[in-house]
């Protein structure tokens, strides 16, 4: 048996190198005697900006479940907004600044916070997480997440930013007891998280348990306790999280998503103008080698070969050898429906000679979408929901550190006979 990987929009060599890595190792683990190949074609078949990015306003040419994940959504759009909040409203009725008889000149707790801060910041290592030295809690534990979840790299301009921010400083000034102290470490861990998330955008590994994990190493480096909630900030970023709509968000992430991370966008785009060179390429990949191929499509990689896989079951010559499809994250069913599908109109079924296809998706990735509801009745076509708890764009890369989709692909081999 054998496995081909097909990556999604965005990734080109580095990116693949690592994401492949990963999942060759984890369908390794479950089955350890099967063959596990990678189709890359980002360099071949992408897209690139050849203007620049002149053409999107904002950038500089022209001129990332539910509630947990809105928050998510704000703090990656805007790292310091926690922190915002407690230096504006503070903790009113609790510090000093409302108690006639606190003692003048007390020092308050908070720039103890804000010192374990800087020196984490300004530490010769602080991007190698060692920095707040041997006594720090788990240092190596803090040094392989950052590494395995590729935020190493912004690891430590979100920790200088959030250091040197006014609304840092000005919310340690007003943390002036213990509990506020603790408070103000988690907003702070959660803001330098944030921070190291927005900076890896689509290129972070990064499971929700994983970004929690590192809070609260954060917080026990800042003084604060592991598993202290930032209860006052985290309430009112929930509620505005609600209430706000998608179009913000996408407004401040327009530059970066169109024109920073253009291949994502470009490379759907240009497949469907010019797919079919990329459906020979992956013909060719798969009858590379004889015996029966489980077909793993990512994103892009799923909707080419779902048109792959369709169009030569309706020329009467299904692929050889492709004997189960399983897509994650994909457009295709979306596309289906609204005609976009290179290989099939709406309203028709897929051709006899199609194999079981099994589609993962998550409901916080706005690119992943059902397909038995649009294909009903028929027995080849399973869904199956994985929640990574992320938002997006983060929950569109989040799938490949989840135990319960390799779970899942197991059993739909079984399903299939394969072996």
């Amino acid at each position: 048996m054998r496995f081909l990987f097909v990556h999604g929009t965005g990734v080109r060599r580095e990116r693949h190198d690592a994401l492949f890595a990963l999942v060759r190792d984890r369908l390794g683990e479950r089955f350890p005697g099967a063959e596990v190949d990678s189709c890359f074609w980002g360099e071949r078949f992408g897209a690139e900006l050849s203007a620049g990015g002149r053409s999107v306003p904002g950038t500089p040419e022209s001129a990332a479940g539910g509630g947990e994940a809105a928050e998510w959504g704000l703090l990656l759009a805007d790292p310091l907004c926690e922190l915002r909040v407690l230096a504006e409203a503070g903790w009113a009725g609790e510090g000093r600044e409302d108690d006639p008889f606190a003692m003048p000149g007390l020092r308050p707790a908070g720039e103890g916070v804000l010192e374990l801060l800087h020196r984490l910041a300004g530490a010769p290592g602080a991007d190698g997480p060692d920095a707040a030295g041997p006594d720090a809690a788990g240092p190596g534990e803090l040094r392989a997440l950052l590494d395995g979840t590729g935020l190493a790299a912004g690891f430590r301009p979100a920790l200088e930013a959030a250091a040197d921010s006014a609304e840092a400083a000005r919310a340690g000034a007003r943390a002036t007891a213990e509990p506020q102290a603790r408070e103000l470490a988690t907003a702070l861990a959660r803001a330098v998280t944030a921070g190291a998330l927005a900076g890896a955008g689509a290129d972070a590994d990064c499971t929700a348990a994983e970004r929690d994990r590192l809070v609260e190493l954060l917080t026990t480096r800042l003084g604060g306790g592991a598993r202290v909630p930032g209860a006052r900030a985290a309430a009112v970023l929930g509620r505005l999280a609600l209430r706000v709509t998608t179009q913000p968000l996408l407004n401040a992430w327009r530059g970066s998503l169109t024109a920073g991370t253009a291949p994502a966008l470009g490379d759907i785009l240009r497949y469907q103008a010019r797919g079919a060179g990329l459906r020979a390429y992956l013909h060719e990949r798969i009858t590379a080698r004889p015996g029966p191929t489980v077909l793993i499509g990512h994103s892009l990689g799923g909707i080419a070969l779902v048109d792959l896989l369709a169009l030569a079951a309706a020329d009467g010559g299904p692929v050889p050898g492709a004997e189960l499809l399983v897509t994650v994250g994909s457009q295709a069913p979306y596309l289906y429906e609204l005609g976009a599908l290179t290989a099939l109109a709406p309203g028709s079924r897929l051709p006899y000679g199609f194999p079981r296809w099994l589609n993962v998706y998550d409901r916080q990735d706005v690119l992943s979408y059902l397909a038995a509801p649009v294909f009903p009745g028929d027995p080849r076509v399973t869904d199956h929901e994985i929640s990574s708890r992320q938002p997006f764009p983060a929950s569109h890369s989040a799938y490949w550190k989840q135990q319960s989709l390799y779970e899942r692909i197991e059993r739909a081999v079984t399903e299939a006979g394969i072996g």
